[in-house]
């Protein structure tokens, strides 16, 4: 942990305001991927691979809000005293390609979609989905608190942005963040090539059926993990895809927050407005 001072710039009464907000975002939060993860354990017709995949995503919705948001309402309120907490979205993206896969072969390739999503490929693609996004952030961790940091231990953000850290660094940190720089290419350009491919496919299947009833269906299965695809690869792509690490540090705030608060509190609503499966479940 370290101590972070002036995260949101005001008065107090704006802090209160933002609090309120904050606290707001985050309950609908917690109780909309709740409800989406017990009506995909009690429904029957939720018992599918996409709704496996979107329960694992809720539950890592949860899992960053509660890692990131309460530290910052903190801070809001005690801003002399706030500390800030590590924070992980590799996890996410690798799930988003994941499902977006799965569409794919549910709409292009509906005949062999049982064969190819079978129970056990599944369960091993989650396994290796929160693995691979706990040892990315893990090594980030590592490479990050080798350095020695002689200056002040106070970030200006709400949570532990390894830009940040760096600026705060006495040692030359060029190779660790080229090395930074090369882990946010491979993990979010490597998760996103699936999930533009298997969109390219969707979208040219779906323009092929003919009746609108078909089209409707096929396009309320996909317009909800699109839209949150769209969202949080473009938050990160400018947040951690650039080649310095502490360019830019004035924005990272702003994307830190539509990743960490405003995508997981539009998520329960996307997956349920525009899905009808899940709306009959409800």
């Amino acid at each position: 942990m370290m101590d972070s001072h002036s995260s949101f710039p005001g008065s107090q009464g704006l802090h209160h305001i933002l609090f309120a907000m904050f606290f707001f975002f985050y309950l609908v939060t917690l109780m909309g991927n709740v409800v989406i993860i017990v009506i995909i354990c009690v429904e029957k017709c939720l018992q599918s691979p996409i709704y496996f995949f979107l329960g694992h995503l809720s539950a890592l919705e949860i899992l960053v809000t509660t890692i990131i948001i309460p530290m910052m309402l903190w801070g809001l309120l005690l801003p002399e005293m706030q500390t800030v907490s590590l924070s992980t979205w590799t996890t996410e993206f690798v799930l988003l390609g994941v499902m977006a896969v799965d569409r794919y072969v549910a709409v292009c390739n509906p005949l062999r979609y049982n064969i190819i999503m079978n129970s056990s490929t599944c369960i091993w693609v989650v396994i290796v989905s929160w693995v691979f996004g706990f040892l990315s952030e893990i090594w980030l961790v590592y490479a990050t608190f080798q350095f020695t940091f002689c200056k002040s231990n106070s970030l200006d953000h709400f949570y532990c942005d390894r830009g940040q850290l760096l600026k705060l660094s006495c040692d030359n940190t060029l190779f660790t963040e080229f090395i930074l720089f090369l882990m946010a290419i491979f993990n979010l350009i490597g998760s996103s090539i699936p999930t533009i491919v298997s969109y390219t496919y969707i979208i040219s299947t779906i323009l092929k059926i003919p009746s609108a009833s078909g089209w409707r269906k096929a396009f309320s299965t996909c317009a909800s993990l699109f839209t949150c695809v769209i969202i949080g690869y473009s938050s990160c792509l400018f947040l951690y895809v650039k080649p310095k690490q502490t360019q830019g540090l004035e924005y990272n705030k702003v994307f830190p927050l539509l990743v960490s608060v405003l995508t997981p509190f539009l998520n329960p609503f996307l997956f349920t407005l525009w899905n009808d499966k899940v709306k009959e479940a409800l």
